[in-house]
């Protein structure tokens, strides 16, 4: 394990800081930088995440990918967690919490919208970081490209009947542009680029006369290696911007903040307990045990957020709560991910 990744829990608690930080001394600049999205995908925040997601890329080899299919629980585990239980258990601890538990907090009008922004990010399960959960828990490249190319396929379908019924709207607009742009950013050019930059790799081996048959497969790791801390950076550089964006609202909101984030992270760490209770139980390996189970807890915040102001406004308490989600979501997983990896022994 290397430097960054060793402390990589204290980069990301100096990158939160850095962010709160910075946002407020220069929030204009944010600002800005913010301004900088098409359909609601932050460039920036897109070319952060597109060089976090590459390293892993490189590692894809599609004459593996088709054997994907012999192995389906890790598959099955992802999408009934995915689309049978996390949504509606999302809906069902927004009730509970704001509509029961904090009801004295919060009111009646604030409490429905922020119960809607929770019920989108249940219903949008991720498709760009969990790349990065795989490769830090060591995850099998190929299994989790297959994974979350099938919750996109679903998404496409699923997505809008499932938010209606659990908001009780009876029309909901998908924010195609969204979808499609952040599948193309985060899936389909950083996986181009990864097969072109894999295959060069093993074409030059070839052609340097390699001593024996592994050689390509150890020119990828070498230059696995030297891109890899360059994945960290992208993971800290997106941490500020994300907490730099909304450093006012941190600092002016902060109860509200902290109402929205407990059922957000009790979510969070539930479905991943019984996603992995569930791995265990299916006896799959670790690579493809740990990135099921992430992918079934991290959310495509760039469409809940952009349904969340289509439906209720920018400044609606269903579009802070998406906001939040996006807050909580990465110093939670990363938690779920040195878990993941402590717990390794505990799969064949």
């Amino acid at each position: 394990m290397g430097f960054f990744e060793r402390y990589l829990s204290l980069w990301v608690g100096l990158a939160i800081l850095a962010g709160v930080l910075l946002g407020n001394l220069m929030p204009q600049a944010f600002a800005a930088v913010a301004a900088l999205e098409w359909a609601h995908v932050n460039l920036v925040v897109a070319v952060l995440i597109w060089v976090m997601i590459y390293p892993m890329m490189v590692q894809i080899d599609f004459a593996a990918v088709k054997d994907v299919g012999k192995r389906p629980k890790g598959l099955l585990l992802t999408l009934v967690v995915n689309w049978l239980i996390k949504p509606f258990s999302m809906a069902a601890l927004g009730w509970l919490f704001f509509k029961v538990l904090f009801v004295d907090w919060v009111d009646p009008a604030s409490a429905s919208e922020y119960i809607a922004g929770m019920i989108l990010l249940g219903v949008a399960p991720c498709t760009a970081m969990v790349f990065v959960w795989s490769q830090l828990t060591k995850g099998d490249p190929n299994y989790t490209l297959v994974q979350v190319s099938l919750n996109d396929i679903i998404m496409v379908f699923a997505f809008a009947p499932i938010t209606a019924l659990l908001l009780g709207v009876s029309d909901i607009q998908v924010p195609w542009e969204t979808l499609l742009l952040s599948v193309v950013l985060y899936v389909v050019l950083p996986l181009a680029a990864g097969v072109l930059t894999r295959r060069m790799l093993q074409q030059a081996d070839t052609v340097n006369a390699a001593k024996t048959a592994d050689t390509g497969d150890s020119r990828v790791q070498s230059f696995l290696a030297a891109v890899k801390p360059w994945s960290i950076v992208g993971l800290l550089g997106t941490v500020v911007l994300l907490f730099g964006f909304q450093a006012q609202t941190i600092l002016q909101q902060p109860q509200t903040i902290l109402l929205i984030a407990i059922p957000l992270m009790l979510q969070t760490y539930g479905i991943f307990a019984l996603a992995y209770l569930a791995a265990r139980w299916l006896k799959l390996k670790h690579d493809i045990a740990a990135p099921a189970c992430l992918i079934g807890t991290s959310n495509f915040f760039e469409l809940a957020v952009a349904v969340a102001i289509s439906l209720f406004g920018l400044h609606s308490g269903a579009a802070l709560a998406t906001v939040v989600g996006v807050l909580v979501e990465v110093p939670v997983m990363l938690s779920l991910v040195w878990f993941a990896n402590r717990t390794r022994h505990w799969f064949a």
